[in-house]
């Protein structure tokens, strides 16, 4: 099995391809590992969040909060990817889960730790990164049809 990799968001299909994905999408084998990659984040983000001694009532509250960002979508399809994207990209939370560490602040780490859940969850859910053109595009897939 061939995989190949094309990052363009203009086409709405890739030509003479015989999987009827977006262009853009990640197929074949590339898509299980991340899909891999995601489940691997949710399990680490929990014990990690198991070591910081907050109540596990925390995590069924704050773990969909990431996707309030796509109320960006009721501007416009550029606004809502960006502010998913941006809170679906492991950057963010890591930085938060590093101040956390350094300042000893368990509650912040214990945030951070439940929002990469969050991006592990949608990974292994098959849900990637957002494409400007529909909300629907993600990188590992077309949701919504």
């Amino acid at each position: 099995m061939t995989t190949t990799f094309i990052l363009e968001t203009a086409a709405p299909t890739r030509a003479g391809s015989d999987v009827d994905e977006p262009v853009g999408v990640i197929t074949g084998t590339p898509r299980t590992w991340l899909r891999l990659e995601g489940l691997t984040l949710v399990i680490g983000a929990l014990a990690g969040f198991a070591t910081t001694g907050k109540t596990w009532w925390l995590v069924p509250a704050l773990l969909l909060l990431p996707d309030v960002a796509a109320l960006g979508y009721l501007w416009n399809t550029r606004v809502g990817a960006h502010l998913y994207n941006l809170s679906h990209a492991a950057p963010v939370p890591v930085a938060l889960a590093g101040i956390g560490i350094w300042q000893h602040e368990s509650l912040v780490l214990a945030i951070a730790l439940i929002w990469l859940a969050h991006i592990g969850m949608d990974r292994a859910m098959n849900y990637g990164l957002k494409y400007p053109d529909d909300s629907r595009h993600t990188t590992l897939g077309q949701h919504g049809h």
